[in-house]
């Protein structure tokens, strides 16, 4: 039995069987090419920390947005690395984000917006297979988060087959 961290990194659904909000974890799995739900409740639950962090800044700041941002410039700057915020946003903008902020962030998103894949699922496997690298650094792990420095820089391994353009498992040019 593998050593480490027991606890679980995602919150479940309060109740299990709600029609509309089951629909809508459908829709985001297949849209964001998931392999499970447990990853999209693991965004939301990455999410929801960042919103408590911004609430607890600006709760500590008592109201005042400018000294919650002075005194959270760390959090800020982190996010706005990861390419979740923007260089102009402040903290009032991490409570008005979305789930679909911290998908389109993940490498396997990234690599099929890219076009380096016909579809999430093949960016998926792409990683999974090892055939993308991250700079010079060969990533496995889909949800890895793409900083914005780093999204210029991912390509094929150059000892992956599909660094040839044309075989036939590479997306077509549109």
């Amino acid at each position: 039995m593998p050593l480490g961290n027991k606890t679980k990194a995602y919150e479940t659904p309060n109740h299990p069987w709600q029609g509309e909000r089951i629909a809508g974890e459908h829709d985001l799995v297949g849209r964001y090419g998931l392999a499970t739900k447990e990853e999209l409740w693991r965004a939301q639950s990455e999410l929801r920390g960042m919103r408590r962090e911004a609430r607890r800044l600006i709760g500590e700041a008592l109201g005042d947005t400018e000294a919650a941002e002075e005194a959270g410039s760390e959090f800020l700057a982190r996010l706005k690395r990861d390419g979740i915020l923007d260089e102009t946003d402040g903290l009032d903008d991490v409570l008005s984000l979305e789930i679909n902020d911290v998908l389109e962030r993940r490498l396997q998103t990234v690599v099929y917006r890219q076009g380096l894949a016909n579809t999430p699922q093949q960016a998926r496997q792409f990683i999974g297979h090892g055939h993308v690298v991250v700079g010079d650094h060969r990533v496995t792990v889909p949800s890895y988060t793409v900083e914005v420095d780093e999204e210029d820089s991912i390509e094929f391994d150059e000892t992956s087959p599909l660094e040839d353009e044309l075989h036939p498992a590479r997306a077509e040019e549109q």
